[in-house]
């Protein structure tokens, strides 16, 4: 599991709900509130179906933003550096053995492109549409996310708008006012919650995943480019591991 979203949402969750009780509000009643449930959820949902296409709706990616991603960077490294050896001994076809022995079916299939004598130009072509191409799928979750996000709280004000108008025919008993007008903003607070709480936060934890295993394979197509080239091993790992730094610089900052 990836800790900042283990830890995240359950932080969250007893912020907020820690601090409703501190405020004197019933976290009860904000659960006990069917119909507020049902316009937020149920409404933005919805909203968001209609919005986007049926096939980027995955609300199992949330998943992956539980999970998060491990790429095996520094083996990779390991790996190419390794077969900059071979290759400078044996040639590229020294490497045919070792490419079937590649777990990550973009790198085996970059070593592979190499090894069959691929003109590097053509490879490099190759490989880039087939990262751009995953960047671009990975697109329809992220806006899926990102929707519910965005109409999450507008259904919130819906659900804030009915319970109004039902606390308003309610006007000639007093006692109920009170407890009608903590009611209709129960739909307010859980569209504000879900969407910066949960919603929006998934969205751009799926950005950074898609980012970091572009950078990933990126590493990939710049190593077996080098190892083409015929580059030393010193030099290939030089600068395979620049990826790691500016990886490393680009979560600091």
């Amino acid at each position: 599991m990836e800790k900042g979203s283990i830890i995240g949402l359950p932080v969250s969750l007893v912020g907020v709900f820690v601090g409703a009780i501190i405020k004197g509000a019933d976290p009860v009643a904000l659960f006990t509130n069917v119909p507020a449930l049902l316009i937020v959820i149920v409404g933005s949902i919805g909203a968001t179906l209609l919005s986007t296409p049926m096939k980027e709706a995955k609300f199992g990616t949330f998943g992956k933003v539980m999970k998060g991603a491990e790429f095996p960077t520094e083996d990779t490294i390991t790996k190419l550096v390794a077969m900059t050896n071979t290759a400078r001994t044996g040639g590229l076809l020294a490497l045919e053995s070792e490419t079937k022995s590649i777990e990550d079916p973009f790198f085996r299939k970059a070593v592979q492109l190499a090894v069959d004598g691929t003109d590097p130009a053509i490879l490099k072509r190759v490989l880039k549409t087939e990262i751009a191409a995953k960047k671009e799928r990975h697109k329809g979750p992220q806006t899926f996310w990102t929707n519910l996000g965005v109409f999450a709280p507008t259904f919130g004000i819906i659900g804030a708008v009915f319970g109004l108008m039902a606390t308003m025919s309610h006007l000639d008993d007093p006692a109920l006012i009170g407890h009608g007008i903590a009611g209709a903003f129960v739909a307010t607070f859980w569209g504000v919650f879900l969407a910066n709480g949960v919603y929006l936060p998934a969205a751009n934890k799926l950005k950074r995943m898609t980012a970091e295993e572009a950078a990933y394979m990126e590493m990939i197509v710049a190593g077996v480019l080098e190892l083409q080239a015929g580059t030393s091993p010193r030099v290939m790992e030089g600068l395979l591991q620049s990826y790691i730094k500016v990886s490393e610089d680009k979560k600091a900052a």
